[in-house]
């Protein structure tokens, strides 16, 4: 097996020269493995001075995950310089491969260090709620990921945009709540926060767990972006997105 550092600087030049690699499988032996190549570059990351702002959840969805032959979500870092408003276009070859799907975002107010969370300290954590895209790129070529590949690639992370209104949690229905994604007039994507392991706070539990269990944990003013809500989409060069989650809000973007 290769060691985690070198497989970290493979990634590293990939999105840095914008050459998407070969997938890693082969020469990782397991998830933490993988997860010791993504910390090797979160390491390398907070070096260089950017900023931890959160955590991403992906591999919720039941259909995914069964296409990936894996059991469990897995999670990356969000950085500062990963945000982008509404309104600000994104440029094409800021996220290597991008694909854009529809979640429920979290802004936490309180610190998670609980070894067991309950889903009563995810909801008194929790200051606001807020409807998101997620714009997941791949640094290996092709998208030929499996399990171990999207964990070593910081869960494909590439950027993110914050809707709104900002709500509170209270009286929010994320389990039923429906989504729909359009680019342009065409509805791409569609479903609900129970496509989120049954509930997007059954998400953020699993993620405050292994935070702490992997020495991370979540803190008061993370942002945590908790799982596609249906199907991503493929994004290129002059489109334009709006998902609508019912009772959050909308969230838009575009790509230049």
């Amino acid at each position: 097996m290769t060691d985690a550092g070198t497989l970290a600087d493979a990634l590293h030049a990939a999105q840095r020269d914008g050459r998407p690699i070969p997938p890693l499988r082969s020469r990782l032996d397991g998830a933490d493995a993988a997860y010791a190549v993504q910390e090797f570059n979160t390491k390398r990351a907070l070096d260089a001075g950017r900023r931890l702002v959160g955590r991403k959840i992906g591999l919720t969805s039941p259909a995914v995950q069964a296409q990936l032959g894996v059991d469990r979500p897995d999670f990356g870092m969000l950085f500062a310089d990963m945000e982008v408003g509404e309104g600000e276009p994104i440029a094409t070859d800021r996220v290597l491969q991008p694909k854009i799907e529809a979640e429920i975002a979290l802004i936490l107010e309180r610190d998670l260090p609980q070894e067991q969370p309950t889903l009563s300290d995810i909801v008194r954590a929790t200051a606001y709620v807020a409807p998101a895209l997620e714009i997941v790129g791949s640094r290996i070529a092709g998208w030929d990921i499996r399990f171990v590949d999207t964990v070593a690639d910081n869960a494909s992370s590439g950027a993110w945009v914050l809707g709104g209104p900002m709500r509170l949690l209270a009286g929010l229905d994320l389990r039923g709540c429906a989504m729909t994604l359009r680019r342009g007039d065409v509805e791409v994507s569609r479903g609900s926060g129970a496509a989120c392991l049954g509930h997007p706070l059954n998400a953020a539990k699993w993620l405050a767990r292994e935070m702490v269990m992997r020495g991370r944990p979540l803190q008061a003013g993370d942002i945590v972006l908790t799982g596609a809500l249906g199907p991503m989409c493929a994004a290129s060069s002059g489109d334009t997105f709006v998902a609508r989650i019912e009772g959050l809000g909308s969230v838009s973007a575009e790509f230049a």
